[in-house]
């Protein structure tokens, strides 16, 4: 959230999290005072439900807040957390418990956790399942097990490995379950960005998804493609010249085929690119005479390919021709 100037409406707000790793809710504290770590009861559009404090209270501008503000009630007291350690340790027996019912009901689901509010008033059983459940029966069959408020919750993959946790390929805790609070977009094609290998079991977590981690460093490396030479450039190197095959971000490097075949290795801020054949490297585009694309062409309409030097960026550009010749003599 930005900060509040002086013309701004501001409103006081406290952030608080229902689970480990989970979203930042925020709330009214109403002139109350809390620390983070504190335990409180807050009014929820489900109900009472109790939250840790994560964000002590502050000030913020109200037109950052997207939802209308909802009460903390009180500090949870001794009690309330008692009765909350003690339904806690109820829910693997109730796990247990709807499993078997799963399996009496023949009902194509897989249960993934389950879990009791702070005071028992409502028990939650998160599953995931190929397509929609008719659970019907089995919702009335579990309120009269547990004769309290149930609710089934159908998750996706991520979820799952969220709410269970475990290590990732990279040996630590994985990030979903650590500190994400919510899930971005990924892509294959931030994968394809980054050169990584397109192999399922090399990029995907152990949810089956495309790794959260990829993301990560996926704006780095847009950046730093754009002030390197692109793909089929064409570079003077101290071993003369040839045609960029590969780029390396990491290493700031990019691979260089000579006239030979023979493919080397050199770091990017060396290269003084020669543009001297390819489309976007045109000499022509460089010196102001080519529209390449982006317009009109002083030799021809280069941007459709009818440009009278040559069709540019094909095999029937003369300036491109003109590469082995001009490469010859240096």
């Amino acid at each position: 959230m930005s900060l509040a100037t002086s013309t701004e409406k501001t409103v006081t707000i406290v952030g608080i999290r229902f689970r480990p790793a989970g979203r930042i809710y925020h709330f009214d504290p109403q002139g109350q005072t809390f620390t983070t770590g504190q335990y409180v009861i807050v009014e929820t559009v489900r109900g009472t439900e109790a939250g840790r404090v994560v964000i002590a209270p502050k000030k913020v501008a109200e037109s950052d807040l997207s939802d209308p503000l909802k009460p903390v009630l009180r500090l949870a007291t001794e009690e309330e957390l008692r009765m909350m350690l003690s339904y806690k340790s109820k829910e693997k027996e109730a796990l247990m418990l709807c499993a078997e019912l799963i399996a009496q009901h023949n009902l194509p689901m897989k249960l993934v956790e389950a879990e009791y509010t702070f005071d028992g008033s409502r028990l939650t059983f998160y599953f995931t399942a190929d397509e929609r459940v008719d659970f019907r029966t089995l919702v009335r069959d579990l309120a009269a097990t547990f004769r309290t408020r149930i609710e089934l919750r159908q998750i996706g993959a991520r979820d799952q490995a969220k709410l269970q946790g475990g290590v990732g390929i990279c040996g630590k805790t994985l990030c979903c379950s650590s500190w994400i609070t919510e899930f971005g977009v990924v892509s294959i094609k931030m994968a394809k960005e980054q050169g990584l290998p397109l192999n399922p079991s090399k990029i995907s977590g152990v949810c089956g998804r495309l790794l959260c981690c990829l993301a990560y460093e996926n704006d780095n490396y847009i950046q730093a493609k754009q002030q390197m030479p692109q793909l089929g450039a064409i570079l003077s190197t101290p071993s003369g010249p040839g045609k960029v095959v590969s780029i390396n971000v990491p290493t700031n490097s990019v691979e260089v085929m000579l006239e030979s075949g023979v493919t080397i290795q050199v770091p990017a801020e060396t290269m003084a690119e020669r543009r001297i054949g390819g489309c976007g490297n045109c000499s022509m585009k460089s010196s102001g005479g080519c529209g390449c694309g982006s317009g009109s062409c002083g030799k021809g309409g280069c941007g459709k390919g009818g440009c009278s030097t040559g069709q540019c960026g094909s095999n029937g550009c003369s300036v491109k021709k003109n590469f082995s010749t001009e490469a010859a003599t240096l």
